[in-house]
């Protein structure tokens, strides 16, 4: 293990009387993915929103979290009634130059010239990525990336996650294994955790 891996022990978060995570310790090694898994309301989410900083723990530490993170939310999180291109340059910073060429490599040729709303679920998720991959981070955060994806999407979309992503570590969330397996992640099944 790294100086650079990040290491949450004995994490615990409640939500008035429910208890999401309780003494929840692991690693998330230095440049590599892991996958977190686990039935429905293990506290995967949760976990994301911790790491994230939108949720303090109620208990326990994280060490060696980098300050620059992005992230893939559960939900794409698009200006509507911006263009693809426009939702992209106004979060990452880089120049429409920089974001149409990652965006050829997911989507159909034009479409950063058409407005949010337009898309289907498949390539405002696509977008969503893009968006993350663009940004300037140290550790990326990836909340069941490939949802509403086809398979052939799924892997074209995992291999430019892999090559943008390469040396930085990254936490995803996934119920699906082969997603996991797509990026060459680390399985960790949190309900062995609890």
């Amino acid at each position: 293990m790294t100086a650079d891996s990040i290491v949450l022990k004995n994490i615990t978060k409640h939500f008035g009387e429910k208890k999401v995570l309780t003494d929840i310790s692991l690693t998330l090694p230095a440049g590599k993915i892991t996958c977190l898994m686990g039935r429905s309301g293990t506290g995967k989410t949760t976990l994301l929103n911790i790491l994230l900083g939108i949720y303090q723990q109620d208990g326990g530490t994280i060490t060696g979290l980098p300050e620059k993170k992005a992230a893939v939310f559960q939900e794409d999180r698009l200006f509507e009634d911006f263009t693809v291109t426009a939702n992209l340059t106004a979060v990452t910073g880089k120049s429409a130059e920089e974001v149409n060429a990652v965006l050829m490599k997911l989507l159909p040729c034009g479409t950063g010239k058409v407005k949010a709303k337009v898309l289907s679920g498949g390539m405002k998720r696509r977008a969503a990525i893009a968006r993350a991959l663009l940004s300037d981070y140290d550790f990326l955060i990836m909340d069941e990336p490939f949802k509403g994806l086809d398979e052939e999407t799924r892997k074209v979309t995992a291999n430019l996650i892999l090559k943008m992503n390469a040396g930085r570590t990254a936490v995803m969330v996934s119920h699906d294994r082969a997603e996991a397996e797509l990026l060459h992640a680390e399985i960790l099944d949190l309900d062995q955790l609890m």
